[in-house]
């Protein structure tokens, strides 16, 4: 019985002196004066204005891209940051600007349509006027059927064609908040495999020979009127089209589901459709670089001053509105806090450096090969730099407040994190899950072997505003952001006073592996 005891009270004492070698020093009176100086006097309104109102859509290489990144040099450059750059990281392609845009249905009446171009399509050159026919998704996605059909698509509009839904009633809430039962069981999200990436190129290559025999059919243009875009919604994105070796393809446009249902039953009750389609995109091959921009509050400890801790956010978006919630959003809170840390004249002992990425939207271009070129050698193995950088933090998932983090399978950063968000337990913040989430500019560094976050955040209304023709100002979380603010510009400050780099996990060659995407 005594030596069973004594068993116990020797595991006690390893249990407790772990607790109190994990125990973290939390600069509490510094994270409540970044609270109180944000709601105070924030800027989030004025810099998510500038990001999105003035800067206008982002495409990489875009004049509103330009905009933004000359915006953001500037600002920082008042705010007293340093290192304030805009910095290649390699190329990317083809610049696309939209000069002019209209679509409306001639025949057999006048009407206009609900429809935005698809970025880096081809052009109309002047207006183009034509019949419209149906095609079903597997007709115009087989090579072989179209090859066949070649002559029965010259000079026609081709409108894809889907069943129609039941309803389009949707009951869905306009937006909605994480529950605690949502928090408690929240799963691995946007996961990207090999396996996938691969499958994504290989539809890829496969939609351009769909393109040039569609062009050399003499095809006036695609559209498409997916059952998603209901209600005023109207999903945008690209495909191939920017990148050096694209061909030119035909126009494109996305269609609202009603406009192309309507134009469908016409069709199909035997009248003829005519439309009429003007894209106007100006091409440029002047600069064909991709361009991140940084910026650093130098670290004051001789010792420490040479390790990173990094945040940012893919500065870049879509076309057919200001890109507000994806990702203004998050560059936003990464800019917000950036500010904060400065404007309150606190000294951290590592340097942080923000990041705003470019080319996220079409394959993490930018926070991809900023990390290979800055932490990587050339055989693809970490390099001394590497090994400097603690953490970075990432702000990609809309306008919602932050509801927790993801620490990415990291076992040890578990309990680090969640003695971080103890004095914003008021503020809704507590979550930390050991699942790993995907698809945005956190996963570059996680490949790369560098411990990187990315923050979990309330939903909001971004599964009708991503990517979409919606996501503006007005779908912001002015004071959603304030709160990010707040928790990202403390974590960051905390990770940066820390006495040792946050923990990481092993590399593994086979993570740092998506070249070519």
């Amino acid at each position: 019985m005594i030596q069973k005891r004594y068993g116990i009270f020797i595991l006690l004492l390893i249990v407790i002196t772990n607790c109190l070698a994990q125990q973290e020093n939390i600069d509490k009176a510094v994270f409540e004066k970044i609270r109180k100086a944000e709601m105070e006097d924030s800027h989030i309104p004025e810099i998510a204005h500038y990001l999105t109102d003035v800067s206008g859509p982002r495409l990489p290489g875009s004049e509103g891209y330009r905009r933004a990144v000359n915006w953001a040099i500037d600002a920082m450059k008042k705010w007293g940051l340093v290192n304030v750059a805009k910095e290649p990281y390699g190329e990317f392609g083809k610049q696309w600007n939209l000069d002019d845009f209209s679509i409306a249905m001639k025949v057999p009446y006048y009407q206009p349509l609900f429809a935005f171009p698809e970025p880096w399509c081809g052009n109309t050159n002047g207006l183009a006027q034509g019949q419209v026919i149906l095609l079903t998704p597997a007709q115009v996605n087989d090579t072989v059927y179209l090859l066949h059909h070649k002559a029965e698509l010259t000079g026609k509009f081709i409108l894809v064609s889907v069943n129609p839904l039941f309803s389009v009633q949707d009951f869905a809430p306009g937006a909605e908040r994480l529950n605690a039962a949502a928090l408690d069981t929240i799963d691995e999200q946007h996961a990207v495999t090999r396996e996938m990436v691969e499958q994504m190129i290989a539809r890829t290559r496969t939609r351009i020979r769909i393109e040039l025999i569609l062009k050399t059919a003499g095809v006036l243009g695609r559209i498409s009127a997916a059952p998603d875009n209901i209600n005023g919604i109207v999903h945008v994105q690209a495909g191939p089209g920017y990148k050096l070796t694209d061909p030119e393809g035909i126009p494109k446009v996305n269609m609202s589901y009603e406009d192309g249902q309507r134009i469908k039953r016409l069709i199909e009750s035997g009248h003829s459709v005519e439309i009429a389609l003007n894209i106007k995109g100006r091409f440029a091959t002047a600069d064909t670089k991709g361009y991140n921009v940084v910026a650093e509050i130098p670290g004051s400890d001789p010792k420490l001053k040479s390790q990173l801790v990094m945040l940012g956010g893919h500065l870049d978006s879509w076309q057919a509105s200001t890109g507000a919630t994806d990702n203004a959003a998050g560059c936003t809170v990464v800019l917000e806090a950036m500010r904060l840390l400065k404007s309150l004249g606190l000294k951290p002992k590592r340097t942080i450096r923000i990041a705003l990425w470019d080319g996220e939207e079409q394959g993490l271009y930018g926070s991809y090969n900023y990390v290979k070129n800055h932490f990587m050698n050339a055989d693809g193995t970490p390099n001394a730099e590497q090994k400097k950088v603690s953490a970075y933090f990432n702000m990609d998932y809309g306008t919602g407040k932050i509801r927790g983090i993801y620490s990415q399978n990291n076992q040890a950063i578990k309990p680090i994190f969640e003695q971080w968000f103890v004095p914003f337990h008021d503020l809704d913040a507590k979550t930390v899950t050991i699942k790993n989430t995907g698809s945005t500019d956190h996963v570059s560094f996680d490949w790369a072997g560098i411990p990187g976050f990315q923050f979990i955040q309330d939903p909001l209304d971004e599964s009708r505003t991503h990517h979409t023709n919606l996501d503006n100002y007005d779908h912001l979380a002015i004071e959603d952001l304030k709160q990010a603010a707040i928790i990202v510009a403390s974590f960051v400050y905390q990770a940066s006073m820390r006495d040792e780099m946050l923990p990481r996990k092993p590399w593994v060659k086979e993570r740092f592996l998506f070249d070519g995407l």
